[in-house]
């Protein structure tokens, strides 16, 4: 029976696994390079019949309406804020919608009761014998674990040290994202604005219920070089890129700085052949990521995390069953979400005007088409293209304690 189980990554994949884990009698220890639990992001939503009932079986889906953006319409307009057209609420917010940095903080003190979360460290190296794994953090603390799953993104460190490097699976679309905090200037209540130039878009929404809004930027670009972890040279591009743009454009980037929670990447997908390796294991955007355009990405976690941990449990334990069967049942479910994500970024980041102008008649034709909603529902039969088991759950009583790597008691391995 495999007890003691390492996670890496507590954005949103991560403490949904811890959740179901525990469910099913496991001890778990969550890893986190961040120093605390990170706000911040862009809004994810959930559709269809597996989503809601993955959250209403974990008991968060009450927490999550309470703090649902309620975001309605988006709204495209031109360089002088005037309406040209607008989509639907239920394209982009499925049939419940929350920020992030909000969904983050839900799951986090679902789970602190009974997790271990160890905050401001990573796994530096990993060696696996027949029996578990030896793990060394940056921190220099060791920890010998039965299982290390990988819940840590694109830029997984897990997939790195047991799989191999990141070029080998992130596949670039050739777009850039930008998303940080910004004053509710506009006074946007609940939706969306969003202005379109050749290879450029930006868009403004409210959030926390008008109180503040989350400025968008997505540009085309090939690879562009710039460290991932170095902020001011990403700052540096965005406001090269979007200098003299129109609108709103120069305004926000004036803003930028202010930004507590500024976040930049690109907009990748993660192609794999297997997700697992030996008594290691991938899930989210590490393994699969759709990409941020695909709408797919957090639900898809979500309902992975389930699976992967009701897996175990049907297994005895045996993680080599286990971890076949669970990359059987979510195969299928991957591809239809990735395929979601393929293609939306030649028609969210249009190439030249004239792409530009024909999405924007596109865009106001749409509400008066017999297939206005064929988008919407074409992403809700891919949310609900998995059949879900029922697992029957073991629930443990035992009980963790949040840390920070910083703290002298640190040790990797979970209390007894």
């Amino acid at each position: 029976m495999t007890t003691n189980i390492l996670i890496s990554g507590a954005s949103v994949a991560g403490p949904a696994l811890a959740y179901w884990l525990h469910r099913h009698g496991h001890s778990v220890t969550v890893v986190e390079k961040a120093a605390e639990p990170r706000d911040g992001g862009y809004a994810v939503d959930f559709r269809g019949a597996a989503h809601l009932r993955v959250l209403a079986e974990m008991g968060v889906l009450d927490d999550i309406r309470r703090e649902q953006t309620h975001t309605g319409a988006m709204v495209y307009v031109n360089s002088r804020g005037k309406k040209l057209a607008s989509m639907p609420a239920d394209l982009f917010s499925g049939d419940v919608e929350i920020l992030r940095g909000d969904l983050a903080r839900i799951l986090y003190e679902k789970t602190a009761p009974f997790t271990r979360y160890v905050f401001g460290d990573s796994i530096a190296r990993m060696e696996e014998d027949a029996h578990g794994v030896d793990v060394t953090f940056d921190s220099g603390a060791t920890g010998r674990y039965d299982l290390v799953i990988g819940a840590d993104g694109l830029h997984s460190t897990v997939r790195r040290l047991a799989f191999g490097p990141e070029e080998d699976f992130v596949s670039h679309l050739g777009l850039y994202c930008a998303i940080f905090t910004v004053p509710n200037h506009l006074g946007i209540d609940r939706s969306g604005l969003a202005f379109t130039t050749p290879g450029k878009v930006v868009t403004v929404y409210s959030a926390r219920n008008n109180t503040e809004a989350k400025a968008v930027f997505y540009f085309g670009a090939p690879p562009t070089g710039v460290d991932r972890r170095d902020v001011a040279a990403q700052q540096r591009l965005l406001t090269e890129t979007f200098a003299g743009n129109g609108w709103e454009s120069d305004r926000l980037l004036g803003m930028m700085a202010d930004a507590p929670d500024f976040y930049f990447d690109s907009v990748s997908q993660v192609r794999m052949d297997g997700w697992t390796r030996g008594r290691v294991a991938l899930l989210g955007d590490a393994a699969y990521c759709p990409s941020s355009l695909s709408g797919m990405g957090t639900g898809l976690a979500m309902v992975a995390a389930y699976v992967l941990a009701g897996e175990l449990a049907e297994a005895g334990g045996d993680h080599t069953v286990a971890f076949a069967r669970y990359e059987e049942a979510m195969r299928g479910y991957v591809a239809g979400c990735q395929k979601q994500g393929q293609g939306v970024a030649k028609l969210m980041v249009p190439e030249n005007r004239v792409v530009a102008w024909l999405l924007r008649q596109n865009y106001r034709l749409m509400p008066y088409l017999p297939g206005k909603k064929m988008i919407a529902n074409s992403a809700r039969r891919t949310a609900e293209n998995i059949a879900l088991k029922t697992y029957r759950a073991r629930r443990s009583t035992q009980i963790g304690t949040s840390v920070s790597a910083s703290s002298a008691a640190v040790t990797a391995n979970p209390p007894e």
